[in-house]
């Protein structure tokens, strides 16, 4: 009789460990992330970016960001969310344990004026999309 209760508040606690869907887009970050990946199909994500140019990366909303690398876009889920990324005052600095960008690295969000840290978040995995 006392592990029902317990098993209850286990499963209640993981539960909320389960990574939570990004939030939902403004109409324009929709037509954005639609526009962008128009034409391309979703290949098995990948936890590693080993090459890209930061001048490549495309902000979809504070949640979402995506890295042209050639033909292939790459749309990163960020883990948290990046507050300001889409107010245009913000950029997104990234810092790898490696070589390339990878799931899990953290990325600060900074002040393009005055350089000073606001926020931060980690990347999630790379999903590659390539035409169809």
């Amino acid at each position: 009789m006392r592990a029902a209760p317990i098993l209850l508040i286990a499963a209640t606690m993981l539960a909320g460990c389960a990574e939570q869907p990004p939030a939902t887009r403004s109409a324009q970050a929709e037509a954005k992330y639609q526009q962008l990946l128009a034409g391309r199909a979703a290949g098995s994500p990948v936890s590693c970016l080993p090459h890209y140019q930061s001048d490549d990366m495309v902000t979809i909303d504070n949640s979402t960001v995506a890295f042209k690398s050639g033909a292939t876009v790459y749309v990163n889920h960020l883990i948290g969310e990046c507050q300001g990324l889409t107010s245009g005052f913000y950029t997104l600095v990234t810092r790898s344990t490696g070589s390339g960008l990878c799931h899990g690295d953290i990325a600060d969000v900074r002040d393009v004026r005055t350089g000073m840290i606001i926020g931060a978040c980690a990347m999630g995995d790379f999903v590659p999309y390539k035409r169809s």
